[in-house]
């Protein structure tokens, strides 16, 4: 486990990683209301230069970015929901996937399925910094 403390004003080091290293597979992001789960995307998003406006996908359930990053949000809908949708399919996509609010059901599903997969756990500190504890659950 990597772990990150870092300021919302520069996620660099943390969005390196998914520039050089994770690009490819799931990533659960788990946090309290305004942890900074969708900032985080957009810091990715902003870093691969796509210009997409990045926004949480809370009632659409999923948002796209240029065609590799897809963002989704299990908030008001839950696991079951998602799955009865055929989300699963989605996850299989060649890209980024990262999904708000997943939970260790999902990783759970994801490992057995083989899904390369990374979860981030998002502690806020203060109004400008997190703790970012990054795992490789099955990569």
């Amino acid at each position: 486990m990597m772990i990150y403390r870092l300021g919302l004003e520069d996620l660099s080091p943390l969005v390196a990683k998914f520039k050089n290293e994770i690009t490819d597979g799931v990533v659960i992001l788990r946090g309290d209301l305004a942890a900074g789960k969708t900032t985080l995307v957009k810091e990715v998003v902003k870093a691969m230069e796509i210009e997409d406006m990045v926004t949480s996908p809370t009632f659409s359930l999923q948002q796209v970015y240029g065609s590799r990053i897809y963002h989704y949000d299990m908030y008001n809908h839950g696991l079951e929901h998602f799955l009865s949708l055929g989300m699963m399919e989605e996850l299989d996509k060649e890209g980024l996937h990262f999904v708000e609010w997943g939970d260790d059901e999902l990783l759970k599903i994801l490992t057995l399925a083989e899904i390369p997969t990374v979860t981030i756990d998002i502690e806020k500190i203060s109004n400008d910094e997190r703790e970012y504890r990054v795992d490789y659950a099955h990569a």
